[in-house]
C-alpha cells in the first residue's frame, strides 16, 4: 500500500475522516441512506422520500442516470430526475445522493446533489474520478464488482489527489462463483478498510445481495461489522419498480429494519461499555 499516500491511515489508526453532509456526519454516526433505485416520477420519489424520512433515514438515494446491463432497460430520467430529487429534498429535508456517470456532467449535477455516487461500473473511470476530484461535493465511491481492496483504494486516491478530501467508500457486493444471490456481499472488507484507511465505509446490502429476504440480516451484520452506515433501496410500490424490483424494500419492511438497527446499536453500545469497564478493571488489577 506504499503508493497510497492519502487514502491510508499513514500510521494514525485513530484519526478517522468525518464528512459533513447537511446535518449528517458520516464516519461519526451510523447513517442510513434510503430511497428508490431510480427516480421514476415525482409522486413515486417524493412519496418514498416521505416514508423513509418518517422511518428514520438520514439521507435520500435515487438514480437520475442509470447505467444498465441492457441498452433496452430503463436508463433514468436525467435532468428531470434531478429536479424531482431536488423537490424531494425541499419537502423532506433529506440530503440527496445520486449517481454521476459522465465527466462532462459533474459540475451541473453538483447543483442538485449533496453527494455524488460513483457506481461499480465506473469505479475505474479515471476521467470521471479526476473530475469529481476537482469539486468539494462528497463522493460515494462504490467498489467495483471484480475489484480488490487495493484497486478500490487507488481509485479513492485519484479523487483525494485531485483535491477533494470528501470520499466515502461503499461495499456493494462482488462477483464470485456463487449464483444464488445477485452478488456476494463482502463484509470482511469493512474491518479490513478500517485497519488501513481513515475513510468512512458504508455497505449496500440491496445491491450486495439482490434478494429482499436477506437484506435485513445483512444490514444488521454490516452494523455489527463496524460499517459507518448502509444504503437501502426502498420503493413505495416495489411490484411496479422500473429498476431492481426484486430487491426493492416496501416502506413497512424498512420501518421494521430501522427498529431492529436501533435496538442492535444500543446492544453494541452496551457491549463496548462493558469491554471498556473490563479493560479498566484489568489495568487497575495489574497495578
Amino acid at each position: 500500500m506504499k503508493n497510497l499516500k492519502l487514502a491510508t491511515c499513514n500510521g494514525r489508526p485513530n484519526k478517522r475522516t468525518v464528512i459533513q453532509v447537511g446535518g449528517v456526519r458520516i464516519g461519526e454516526e451510523f447513517v442510513v441512506i434510503a430511497g428508490p433505485c431510480s427516480v421514476e416520477s415525482e409522486e413515486q420519489t417524493i412519496g418514498t422520500a416521505i416514508k423513509v424520512k418518517e422511518a428514520g433515514a438520514n439521507m435520500l438515494r435515487g438514480g437520475a442516470f442509470k447505467p444498465r446491463t441492457s441498452p433496452y432497460d430503463f436508463q433514468g430520467l436525467g435532468l428531470e430526475g434531478l429536479k424531482i430529487l431536488e423537490k424531494a429534498r425541499r419537502v423532506t429535508g433529506l440530503p440527496v445522493v445520486t449517481e454521476v456517470t459522465d465527466p462532462r456532467d459533474v459540475t451541473w449535477v453538483c447543483e442538485y446533489a449533496d453527494v455524488l455516487q460513483i457506481g461499480t461500473r465506473n469505479m475505474q473511470n479515471y476521467s470521471l474520478l479526476k473530475e469529481v476530484g476537482k469539486v468539494q461535493t462528497p463522493v460515494l465511491l462504490k467498489r467495483g464488482m471484480y475489484s480488490t481492496l487495493k484497486e478500490w483504494l487507488n481509485c479513492a486516491e485519484y479523487i483525494l489527489a485531485g483535491g477533494n478530501p470528501n470520499v466515502i467508500l461503499c461495499e456493494r457486493g462482488i462477483r464470485t462463483f456463487e449464483t444464488y444471490n445477485r452478488n456476494t456481499l463482502d463484509l470482511s472488507i469493512v474491518p479490513s478498510i478500517k485497519e488501513i484507511s481513515h475513510l468512512p465505509i458504508l455497505v449496500d446490502p440491496s445491491h450486495g445481495t439482490g434478494r429482499l429476504s436477506i437484506i435485513e440480516p445483512m444490514s444488521l451484520a454490516a452494523m455489527a461489522a463496524g460499517a459507518d452506515g448502509i444504503l437501502i433501496e426502498v420503493h413505495c410500490n416495489p411490484c411496479e419498480a422500473l429498476c431492481d424490483r426484486d430487491q426493492a424494500m416496501p416502506p413497512h419492511m424498512f420501518e421494521g429494519l430501522m427498529g431492529k438497527l436501533k435496538r442492535l446499536q444500543r446492544t453494541l453500545a452496551c457491549l463496548e461499555g462493558d469491554e471498556a469497564i473490563a479493560g479498566g478493571r484489568a489495568s487497575l488489577e495489574n497495578h
